[in-house]
């Protein structure tokens, strides 16, 4: 896949249903998240180039109380998961507001999978 992308996603840890609001389909599970896209881990494929109202299903979020957030995008890629069984799905928003800029940084902050070194008390010798 090409990288074109503009903006770092960041990966998370929170269990986050993506649905398509108007047919009411869960498309899959939120992977990674930045101000301009997300990629949502599904067990259906979705056509390229489609323009879809993704229903986020908000985790819990300190100072947030919305519970959903809906937002225009585009699927930009669909391939095949590491896992056979799913697809991998890339969107674009068409429009962001600043409340939902919000809301994103909030679900970052709070569920990005970090990949920080341990601080380990023990130290194997050196050699």
């Amino acid at each position: 896949m090409d990288e074109r992308r503009k903006e770092e996603r960041k990966s998370l840890m929170a269990y986050t249903p993506v649905y398509d609001l108007y047919n009411g389909t869960l498309l899959g599970h939120l992977g990674d998240l930045s101000f301009m896209g997300l990629m949502v881990i599904g067990d259906k494929s979705v056509a390229e180039n489609a323009e879809i109202t993704l229903a986020i299903e908000l985790p819990e979020l300190p100072m947030i109380a919305a519970k959903r957030m809906t937002l225009l995008a585009r699927t930009v890629w669909v391939q095949p998961d590491i896992s056979p069984e799913y697809f991998s799905i890339g969107f674009e928003f068409k429009e962001v507001t600043e409340e939902q800029k919000k809301i994103i940084t909030a679900i970052i902050e709070n569920y990005e999978f970090r990949r920080e070194p341990q601080n380990y008390l023990f130290k194997p010798p050196s050699q």
